[in-house]
């Protein structure tokens, strides 16, 4: 069945409730309503109001009650609703959930699923277009993942739901009904760590993940025409990170072409680099570029054009990357 992002989500929520009667979700709207992005619509109705949970505005109150009960043994699955909406929970959710494990010197875990909407191309306002991941990567203790695709999106949440510790879920917003495939009648869960390499090549290394995939596909179309042979990497997990795929397809393409909407000082992307420039160095025949939003704060709709990355910017960094030899 050719199935979304937001499709897939639904269904592994669905069957991940389920399955377990651990599971529980909770956020802002995602019972009566479905959510904002209609995610958890239905669920509420198939698997009752004690199980699919309306909570309060408070996103410290539903990233602490989601803690206590991950603690207490419950599998919770708690949205965020947007990026920029998270950060109220950000006490809770770096001072305790990533912690826990150390603090307790394992007697404790969390094992609780964080789910974000981030990204921006959806001309909304601001706070809803934001992407902070690197602050998530940068906590020790979260796994961080961020599908590009339904049957990631299906995977990847069920894993992370499974998972012995906490995982941020990140959903591309503007992805969640522009991406379609067919769904297996019974989906596989994909492993948390390990990337795909979507496209095999010669010539360039062009990696991203989440939102920005989109782009980059279109661009290995356009630069293919080009005669251009490209390797597209969808990291899929941003912590931990599969530094091996990384490292092999950079050392066979002697390139590389970073992508992601985030701000580009101290962003993701900027470790990948670093990885790459520690441990590849001498494999590069060019300088590693990188493609990303601005330094600024995320614009309202008329200008978020000139701040995401486009299919243009990609594709010229990438004829500049393969045209530059050092």
């Amino acid at each position: 069945m050719t199935t979304t992002i937001a499709q897939a989500l639904n269904r592994a929520l669905d069957d991940a409730l389920a399955a377990d009667d651990r599971v529980i979700v909770m956020g802002e709207d995602v019972g009566r309503t479905g959510g904002v992005f209609r995610i958890t619509d239905g669920l509420r109705d198939r698997h009752g109001g004690d199980r699919v949970v309306d909570t309060p505005v408070a996103e410290s109150g539903i990233a602490g009650v989601g803690f206590g009960m991950a603690v207490a043994g419950m599998r919770p699955v708690i949205e965020m609703q947007f990026m920029g909406f998270s950060y109220p929970a950000f006490d809770q959710i770096i001072n305790h959930v990533a912690r826990i494990r150390n603090r307790s010197r394992h007697r404790f875990s969390a094992p609780m699923v964080i789910r974000i909407p981030y990204g921006g191309g959806i001309g909304a306002a601001e706070h809803h277009s934001e992407s902070a991941e690197a602050i998530y990567v940068h906590t020790p203790g979260l796994k961080v993942v961020a599908p590009s695709r339904p049957s990631d999106a299906y995977g990847l949440m069920r894993s992370a739901i499974d998972d012995p510790d906490p995982v941020v879920v990140l959903e591309p917003i503007r992805l969640y009904r522009a991406v379609k495939e067919e769904l297996a009648d019974e989906p596989e869960f994909v492993n948390i760590g390990i990337a795909s390499v979507e496209n095999e090549g010669r010539d360039l290394s062009l990696i991203s993940y989440g939102a920005m995939m989109k782009e980059c596909r279109e661009a290995v179309k356009r630069l293919t025409d080009d005669g251009i042979s490209t390797e597209l990497i969808d990291l899929r997990t941003l912590t931990p990170l599969d530094t091996e795929a990384v490292l092999s397809s950079v050392r066979k393409t002697s390139r590389a072409v970073l992508v992601s909407e985030a701000p580009r000082t101290a962003g993701f992307m900027s470790e990948v680099s670093a990885l790459i420039s520690e441990r590849a160095i001498f494999s590069l025949s060019a300088p590693v570029r990188r493609v990303t939003g601005w330094d600024t704060v995320f614009p309202l709709k008329r200008s978020e054009h000139l701040y995401l990355p486009s299919t243009d910017r990609i594709v010229a960094a990438a004829r500049s990357t393969v045209e530059e030899s050092v």
